[in-house]
């Protein structure tokens, strides 16, 4: 039976992504964008379904390509509201360690449920918690990101070095060398999917410079070139990880980056802010993407992100939401107004548009992730899409649909499509009880803080 072909008609406002001009709408056909319209073009063939767009604002799907789904559990917790990035973590370290099977599953149902209620279609997440019976951890997550119907880069994170080391984790948060290869090559092995259409897809991701060895940075880099898999992890994100990699290794991050092989094309980062001119240089030469987090690096004042420069010099800018007890929300077209704030407080309103801040959240994402079947509407490309409405009360008196979407502070989208099919529809999504998993992961967030 031939796929439903489907026009999208007259959206609103259509941004997507690149010079196309479909403003009189997308038609879909299976899970694949197959035309874009101009005003007052009609499909070239029938079409079985209409959806009339008129009071839509439409968008490429958004892309996540920093998150610790996990910490949704976590969020808003007192002792650290006011705390920056080292003690912040020192504290929630003894907490996170608390998980198993069943608070990881609610609490990547709760991610990845925002997550597509704001407009997202494919989220990048960075996991490196395995305590003793959560061996299987990325499984979970592979169980979840299929429940909810979204993509995912899955990143099998580590941390190997413990306070006994002279890292930041505790003792007994860590892995050794072999179990966290053994089982990323194992992931790769069982999940990894390579082409047009992936829906699952496998990083390797030691967590920072202060919570692994010099030795699982090599093994790593080596094993993702070996899979042909991509490489991710947080760096230049305070002046204390500055600090820390200039006494442990007598090096700045980028150059410690370059010392374990990372510094390339494979590599994406999450934060990237303290970076000087010569670093912001050599990152742009060798094709490594940066990640920018906004809300999370206000939240815990670390700094902003030098966007612009980076780009200028050839690095490629996505956007992430980064994790839920440093945001505390995941909520992506907010993460998207935030980048359009906070980067003109450095780079001017000229500079920084919801038409830049926008291409970071769609395309500019998708090349962190390696992909180019996703983050733009064009012909051949995944039907990946958000739609939002502006009836709020929030945007009457609004003149300029996109700049309103940004400007009046949308925060969830009407309709949400991945690869053709509906997964958010009147803002809901279909078949989840949210009420229930709401309460669900309420009593599990307040057990895993009992202890």
């Amino acid at each position: 039976m031939p796929a439903t072909r489907i026009w999208l008609k007259n959206p609103l406002a259509c941004f997507t992504a690149n010079r196309f001009d479909a403003r009189g709408g997308i038609v879909i056909q299976g899970n694949l964008i197959e035309e874009l319209l101009a005003p007052g073009q009609a499909p070239l063939q029938p079409c079985a379904e209409v959806f009339d767009a008129r009071e839509h604002v439409l968008l490429p799907g958004l892309i996540n390509t920093h998150h610790h789904f996990y910490q949704t559990l976590t969020r808003a917790w007192a002792p650290v509201i006011n705390q920056p990035l080292f003690p912040w973590l020192k504290q929630l370290y003894p907490v996170w360690a608390r998980l198993t099977p069943e608070r990881l599953l609610l609490a990547c149902q709760v991610a990845l449920a925002e997550l597509l209620r704001s407009g997202c279609t494919t989220a990048a997440d960075h996991h490196y918690l395995f305590p003793t019976g959560l061996e299987q951890a990325i499984d979970v997550q592979v169980e979840a990101v299929r429940m909810l119907g979204l993509r995912a880069m899955l990143s099998r994170g580590s941390m190997s070095l413990g306070e006994a080391d002279g890292g930041l984790p505790p003792q007994h948060t860590v892995q050794s060398a072999d179990t966290i290869l053994r089982d990323s090559e194992r992931l790769v092995q069982r999940y990894h999917e390579r082409g047009a259409g992936a829906q699952i897809q496998i990083a390797l991701a030691p967590c920072s410079p202060f919570s692994v060895t010099r030795d699982i940075m090599l093994a790593s880099a080596e094993l993702a070139a070996r899979l042909d898999v991509r490489l991710h992890t947080h760096l230049a994100e305070t002046l204390d990880e500055e600090r820390f990699c200039l006494e442990r290794f007598g090096l700045r991050t980028v150059d410690y980056l370059d010392s374990v092989g990372w510094l390339g094309p494979r590599t994406w980062l999450a934060h990237g802010i303290h970076f000087n001119a010569e670093e912001i240089a050599r990152l742009g030469a060798a094709g490594t993407g940066i990640c920018h987090c906004p809300s999370s690096n206000m939240r815990l004042a670390s700094g902003i992100c030098p966007t612009v420069d980076l780009e200028q010099a050839g690095a490629v800018i996505g956007l992430g939401v980064d994790g839920s007890a440093s945001n505390d929300a995941s909520n992506l077209i907010l993460e998207t107004r935030q980048a359009l704030y906070l980067q003109r407080l450095r780079y001017g309103a000229a500079a920084i548009t919801p038409e830049r801040v926008l291409g970071w959240a769609t395309r500019g994402s998708a090349q962190l992730l390696g992909r180019n079947d996703i983050g733009e509407l064009a012909p051949g490309l995944q039907a990946d899409l958000a739609l939002f409405k502006l009836d709020d009360l929030r945007y009457s008196g609004s003149h300029d649909p996109l700049g309103a979407l940004l400007l009046c502070g949308a925060d969830r989208a009407d309709r949400v499509m991945v690869g053709g099919q509906w997964r958010v529809i009147d803002g809901q999504i279909p078949g989840l009880d949210i009420a229930g998993l709401i309460a669900n992961h309420r009593q599990a967030a307040a057990q895993m803080m009992a202890g």
